[in-house]
């Protein structure tokens, strides 16, 4: 009988040090599950960089009036990007007829989406309609103002414009100079003439005289490219 509860207790010490071996075991596996050595950790090298947005905000010069879209500034110069493999994307926020007023009111839309690179070409249909020098340049403001409170690290151009004479020496002056006051004021890189090369040459213009062709296009893309590019 004493042989007996001798086993028996040996037996269940045997039992108990085997679970105890176990749990230790088991312990020791959770510890080193739960390790995570950053040294070992791979690193991703070519995940796609997010692409950043470039707004072009303006008129039908920047909507590519009469042509095809591709065939508009905004898309040429994303043509340039992508081949340098640049991370941006071009957004086309030109309207044929668009007036500074009307820019005012319809850019807290375009807005919505984030903007990396904002470029302002408004101010073209201002000038044809002779509308003061002073209201075009409080709504050109105003509309800058809006892009800097809602994207405080947007990097900002500007494309000037002129009126032909015939609106009258004095406004003309006044309307030409106002681009680059409005650039100088608010540190934006500026395109002195976007229509440089192009305005006044029938044969980069359609019939109208005053919307580019497709030809008048690529030289517009390499007006704003050229102050652009910097900035990416």
């Amino acid at each position: 009988m004493l042989l007996y509860n001798l086993r028996h207790t040996l037996f269940i010490c045997s039992i108990l040090l085997s679970g105890c071996a176990n749990d230790q075991k088991k312990a020791t596996e959770d510890r080193t599950l739960n390790v995570r050595p950053t040294e070992v950790a791979p690193v991703a090298t070519d995940l796609p960089v997010k692409e950043k947005n470039i707004l072009f905000f303006g008129t039908s010069l920047t909507a590519g009036y009469g042509l095809d879209q591709q065939e508009a500034y905004p898309a040429l110069i994303q043509k340039k990007i992508d081949s340098l493999n640049l991370p941006y994307k071009v957004i086309n926020g030109g309207l044929s007829g668009e007036t500074s007023a009307a820019g005012r009111s319809r850019i807290d839309w375009l807005l919505k989406q984030p903007v990396a690179v904002f470029v302002l070409e408004l101010g073209a249909n201002d000038g044809l309609r002779g509308i003061p020098v002073a209201t075009t340049t409080a709504n050109l403001q105003a509309i800058i103002n809006k892009v800097k409170a809602k994207y405080p690290q947007a990097k900002l151009v500007l494309t000037g414009m002129q009126v032909p004479p015939n609106m009258g020496q004095r406004y003309a002056a006044d309307f030409n100079a106002m681009f680059k006051t409005i650039a100088q004021k608010n540190k934006m890189e500026f395109v002195p003439f976007l229509l440089e090369g192009v305005g006044g040459k029938p044969e980069l213009n359609q019939e109208d005289g005053i919307h580019p062709t497709a030809e008048g296009q690529k030289i517009l893309a390499e007006n704003v490219w050229l102050e652009l590019k910097g900035v990416l």
